[in-house]
């Protein structure tokens, strides 16, 4: 034991000679000291992610010799590097990614060099891994994007590319890999270089650099290369060690989101939490959200003592000189420097749930320490991480991305993303299955203009009153047509007795149903039951029946709603009225040309009715049945089993159902 109490480490050599003594407090205090770099690898399948940073460990000599034993012995058996050392498999740790040789699961290594500490999160370069990529990219400082020499920017770079700038990572590095595979051709990599930076300058990335490599080789990974006299920067480590990342936190906008009420006893009541951004100063005036009410630290209280000051990503108790109602979720700030205390604002949101989003679900979204019900009132787009191209959805599959309003049922305190990671994200939970659902960043509060609670203008209320003394409706068929993703229309189906329209009528409800369709089937059985229960079947009643029957059609139509309309219809004029009624535009005949020996055989009962002299006014018997001159479909009985899918399909080229 040396005076001050500190342990003494002698650190003997293999052969056993005494090669020094190490302080180990000291040694640990000075790594302690160092700065973290944080920072992710991103690309396409086989670019080399988990071989360049398999590479950096084992070329900077972070492996131990048990693991680098078993890295041998598993390169032989399992790996893809031919006769080479396979370093993708230090961090490809499932069976699955062994196997098939990609990564899926996100990989964190930590390993430290003399100048600083690095925490590594390989992330898979799939597209159904997209959710695992932005997990580990959420507390990512740079992000190194590999491209494959002999590919060169494909759709995933661009993919991966977008998702970092989303996500606010200010340094990427393009890291051209495999460039033993191109022979070490500098025109290779400017081609490159020049096509990548003609895409990155459509994003926000303050700080890009490219660094060519060969991470199954080595070559400028750790030491600088050999085989690339052309390139005079630095290697991957040496850029790694000497990039400047401390401006990157936000040291101007003091947050502390309190986690925790610490009471031991009746003489202490501190506030714990980790410190957001900013700098806390003992004597500073503090205000507390959402009281607003204000004191100022007394104390700023760590497990090593008390501190001046405490910044970013210090996690300290304070206390303050009055007693104030303070519980967890609130946030303390400066007066003179608020965030956004809001209920509506737009964000970007990354859906991370298998199942598709319901958007009538209210969500718990949790942001800092604070937690609240939410909904999403609109989704303004969704992006193509691909292409960037906007589309208009009314949900978010697995992966998908856009832009969306959102009301909390209380306020939240927040900052933009783009000005602070820290306040400006939250998660969604679902509230049945407690299931992490979607990530989102904060864009900014909403206009008053767009607010979805807002009161209307006089002028625009004035308006509605008009259009609601002429009966016109407040909600456009545009409007319902986004909603419904389909066009009030009417399918009328007409054919004799027994010709299938029923069975086809209600077997099409059903699938148009379990599609999401909104739909309504119309037949001669259920009408009769009630509207028009006082008519019988002569050619005048009936076509009184087929009028009211037209006029609920255009009712529902006008609601946006599909209508399946079964009924015999049987004369030409008749059906002229309905289409009048309804309107050209939506309504479309389909026509089940069936012979009357097979509605005989098909609906025997009421066709020997009609023998007996028990029935009469039958269509095609009794009564004439004019053939539809022009229907949009003719079908035939006998191929029912095809039929609702031409239907299906017809509605789909008609775009009726969907319209996208």
């Amino acid at each position: 034991m040396t005076e001050n109490n500190q342990s003494i480490s002698t650190v003997n050599s293999p052969n056993g000679d005494t090669r020094g003594t190490l302080d180990i407090n000291a040694y640990l205090d000075q790594d302690e000291k160092k700065d973290l770099l944080r920072l992710l690898t991103a690309g396409s399948v086989d670019d080399g992610k988990s071989t360049l940073i398999g590479r950096l460990l084992f070329d900077s000599k972070k492996i131990y010799e048990d693991q680098l034993s078993a890295l041998e012995r598993d390169s032989k058996r399992v790996g893809h590097a031919g006769e080479e050392i396979d370093y993708a498999l230090l961090l490809d740790g499932l069976k699955a990614e062994r196997e098939q040789g990609i990564t899926i699961d996100v990989a964190y290594r930590y390993f430290s060099t003399n100048k600083r500490k690095f925490i590594i999160a390989d992330t898979p370069g799939h597209t159904q891994y997209t959710r695992n990529m932005v997990t580990g990219a959420s507390t990512a400082n740079l992000a190194i994007i590999l491209i494959d020499a002999t590919k060169g920017v494909i759709t995933q770079t661009r993919r991966h590319t977008f998702l970092v700038s989303l996500l606010g990572i200010k340094h990427v590095v393009l890291a051209v890999n495999k460039m033993d595979l191109v022979n070490y051709d500098q025109k290779v990599f400017d081609a490159i270089v020049a096509d990548y930076k003609a895409f990155i300058t459509q994003l926000d990335v303050p700080d890009v650099n490219f660094i060519p490599l060969s991470a199954l080789k080595g070559e400028n990974v750790v030491e600088p290369t050999t085989q690339m006299a052309w390139y005079h920067g630095p290697s991957m480590l040496e850029f790694l060690e000497s990039v400047h990342i401390s401006s990157d936190r936000n040291f101007d906008d003091m947050r502390f989101p309190v986690q925790y009420v610490l009471r031991p006893d009746l003489d202490f009541r501190g506030f714990s939490a980790r410190v957001a951004s900013g700098i806390i100063r003992k004597g500073e005036e503090i205000m507390v959200l959402p009281s607003r009410k204000t004191s100022k630290i007394k104390e700023i209280i760590t497990y090593d003592g008390n501190l001046d000051e405490a910044f970013p990503p210090q996690s300290v108790t304070i206390t303050l000189e009055d007693e104030i109602d303070i519980s967890r979720g609130d946030m303390i700030v400066y007066p003179d420097n608020l965030p956004r205390v809001e209920r509506h604002f737009e964000s970007m949101l990354v859906w991370m749930d298998e199942k598709p989003m319901d958007p009538s679900v209210n969500f718990f979204l949790k942001h800092a320490n604070n937690t609240t019900r939410m909904r999403i009132d609109k989704i303004q787009y969704k992006i193509d991480v691909n292409t960037l191209q906007k589309s208009s959805i009314d949900h978010f599959e697995l992966n998908e991305i856009g832009r969306v309003v959102i009301t909390t049922n209380k306020a939240i305190f927040f900052d933009p993303y783009k000005k602070n990671h820290s306040t400006g994200s939250f998660i969604l939970i679902d509230p049945m299955t407690n299931n992490t659902v979607a990530v989102g960043m904060i864009i900014d509060r909403l206009n008053a203009e767009d607010l979805p609670s807002k009161i209307v203008d006089e002028k625009t209320l004035e308006a509605n009153r008009q259009r609601i003394h002429r009966g016109e409706c407040l909600i456009s068929g545009e409007q319902r047509q986004k909603r419904y993703n389909q066009k009030g229309t009417t399918l009328w189906i007409t054919g004799l007795h027994g010709s299938g329209k029923n069975e086809l009528a209600f077997t099409l409800e059903k699938e148009l149903f379990d599609a999401g369709a909104t739909v309504v089937l119309l037949d001669g059985s259920s009408i009769r039951l009630g509207l028009s229960k006082e008519l019988d079947y002569s050619p005048a009643d009936r076509a009184e029946h087929l009028r009211r029957v037209a006029h609920i059609s255009k009712l529902l139509n006008d609601q946006g709603i599909i209508t399946i309309c079964s009924f015999i219809s049987p004369d030409e004029s008749i059906r002229r009225q309905v289409v009048q009624i309804i309107g050209e535009d939506r309504f479309k005949l389909v026509y089940m040309d069936a012979a009357l020996d097979f509605c005989k055989s098909n609906k025997p009962e009421l066709y020997a009715k009609y023998e007996q002299g028990k029935v009469q006014n039958i269509p095609g018997v009794d009564l004439p049945f004019s053939i539809p001159e022009k229907p949009d479909l003719t079908l035939k009985p006998e191929d029912r089993a095809q039929n609702v899918q031409i239907l299906l399909e017809y509605l789909a080229d008609q775009k009726i159902f969907p319209i996208v």
